[in-house]
């Protein structure tokens, strides 16, 4: 998608003062509306408003394509009844005609002089001032979708004024309202359930936890909210899937409150936090006496959250042992404490997540294919960020939102940070992204988070680097021997200049990794702690650089 937002000088760079802060607040203001509400109308009419708050226009009208080809009125600010019905009656005639054939922007610098205006709105309350009109076209990609125009009073400012940087700011609105129209068309040409909660739901429960507060303009999460809605009201057992910070909580915080189970209690639990025994203990409960220091008897998470929802994130961490375990859980609904022979019967709706390849992790073995197919219901696939663009702007204004209230600032970004922003690979994925704006907000130089203040522009950000490496380096392919069957052990592939022993671990991560392996001849756990990090953390670093480890 194309954001305008790198074109010539950017969109604001050349602004300075009040008029810089405006245009930035302009902004700010409409990826808030954009994120907050899901009615078109409102959302046209709300986005105008800003407008005429923040820039001063007299008058704004807002037409979108109808299925007859024509432009329709969607939205309008700043007319009475008779001129609105007046501009309805002729808007294919006039300059916004004019802008959805071409497809070009259109500055009108005195209204006054322009005759193909005045037989829409035959009166202008002109005197003593001059009117300037701009519009713009409202696409998504190539496709023409409408055309926003607004008019507003030229102040006089000397020779050579210009109306560029009026056009910027309104093709970076007129941008974000192509997306919004777009999936609203997809909806009514595909029915689903509305992306709310159910009318009946408790107002804080639905203030908080409908899906609505989870930002998703993008077509990928749109399909999400979908397949959410469709999943919510069954008692299946589901598994949101997708990389880590892409919300998978959330969601699952959403279904839970989506469905007849959202007055009874949401649990939680991290797989990959606790050992074995302990999320044994954790999930199951234990007896008085069950083990040392079990002094009290104490009901596991399974119990709390009878008839409500268990969810278990990270489940592809958890041993096989344990495994084993949980597979009798879902199958016959009941366990024994831990120390305890007395059969618990429950009933508690499952939701899982991972961000593991549970199919390669079945087919070596190390993930059971039973448990597999029983938390293998209903599977949701939520996107990386760097998937899902078009949420980044409205990601943004609500983080800088919170940041904002939390700390009791006013702070805004320019459109040169957010083409960073936009542009970014985000492997970390929301999370990332949430902390890049805290951490970025917070040791900002001025109230305007600028270019120069991301750790990038310096060449200090390890996500970044990362990347690059990612994209420089060619997939390395570790091979290794099966001592058992061959004496001798295949020099794993490294990169150039990377000495086999004599000086120690290389400075790259990259070259670190195939350093350690080569050190402890394949095995990750001892190459791990070799680096001095765990075996989870060494498994996801060797998968950040496509590093892959066969074995002969």
């Amino acid at each position: 998608m194309r954001w305008g937002l790198g074109n010539r000088e950017g969109l604001m760079g050349k602004v300075a003062g009040h008029g810089e802060r405006l245009q930035l607040v302009t902004i700010y203001e409409i990826s808030k509306i954009l994120a907050a509400s899901f009615d078109l109308q409102k959302t046209l009419q709300e986005i105008l408003n800003v407008l005429a708050t923040h820039l001063e226009t007299r008058r704004g009208m807002i037409s979108l394509i109808h299925e007859s080809g024509e432009l329709e009125l969607a939205g309008a600010s700043g007319m009475s009844g008779d001129e609105f019905r007046r501009c309805r009656a002729c808007v294919n005639e006039d300059i916004n005609g004019a802008i959805f054939q071409t497809g070009l922007p259109i500055v009108i610098a005195d209204l006054s002089k322009e005759p193909r205006y005045h037989h829409c709105v035959h009166k202008l309350d002109t005197v003593g001032k001059t009117i300037a009109l701009i519009g713009v076209p409202i696409k998504a990609g190539r496709e023409m979708l409408g055309v926003i125009c607004i008019e507003r009073v030229v102040h006089a400012s000397g020779d050579g004024q210009t109306f560029d940087q009026d056009v910027h700011l309104l093709q970076v609105v007129a941008n974000l309202v192509g997306q919004i129209a777009r999936l609203h068309r997809q909806a009514e040409s595909e029915p689903m359930a509305p992306v709310e909660a159910p009318s009946d739901t408790p107002k804080e429960a639905k203030t908080r936890y409908r899906l609505a507060n989870v930002i998703g303009l993008s077509g990928a999460m749109q399909q999400v909210f979908a397949e959410v809605h469709k999943s919510a009201p069954s008692r299946s057992t589901i598994l949101l899937r997708g990389e880590s910070g892409t919300g998978k909580e959330i969601v699952a915080r959403a279904i839970h409150h989506l469905s007849p189970r959202k007055d009874r209690p949401f649990i939680t639990v991290n797989c990959a936090a606790l050992s074995e025994s302990l999320l044994e203990s954790e999930l199951f409960g234990h007896e008085k006496g069950a083990f040392t220091g079990a002094q009290l008897q104490r009901k596991g998470r399974f119990e709390l959250a009878e008839g409500g929802t268990l969810f278990l994130d990270e489940i592809g961490e958890i041993s096989l042992a344990f495994q084993a375990k949980m597979l009798r859980v879902l199958q016959e609904r009941e366990f024994e404490r831990v120390g305890g022979d007395r059969p618990i019967k429950v009933d508690v709706r499952l939701i899982a997540a991972t961000n593991r390849n549970l199919e390669k992790a079945v087919s070596e073995g190390d993930f059971r294919g039973d448990l597999y197919f029983r938390i293998n219901v209903v599977s949701i696939f939520l996107p990386p960020l760097r998937e899902r663009r078009d949420d980044i702007l409205p990601l943004v204004g609500h983080f800088l939102d919170n940041y904002n209230r939390e700390n009791r600032k006013a702070m805004a970004i320019s459109p040169e940070a957010l083409s960073i922003l936009i542009n970014c690979h985000w492997p970390g994925n929301v999370r990332e992204l949430e902390n890049c704006i805290e951490r970025t907000a917070t040791m900002a130089c001025g109230t305007v988070i600028r270019e120069d203040d991301f750790p990038c522009s310096h060449n200090k950000c390890l996500t970044r680097t990362l990347h690059d490496m990612e994209i420089d380096s060619p997939p390395a392919v570790v091979a290794l021997t099966d001592a058992g069957n061959m004496a001798s052990r295949v020099i794993p592939i490294r990169p150039l200049g990377l000495e086999r022993e004599a000086e120690g671990p290389p400075e790259s991560e990259r070259s670190r990794l195939l350093w350690a392996l080569d050190q402890c001849r394949g095995v990750q756990a001892r190459a791990a702690r070799l680096l001095n990090i765990s075996p989870r953390q060494f498994g996801y670093a060797l998968q950040k650089h496509n590093i892959r480890v066969r074995k002969f």
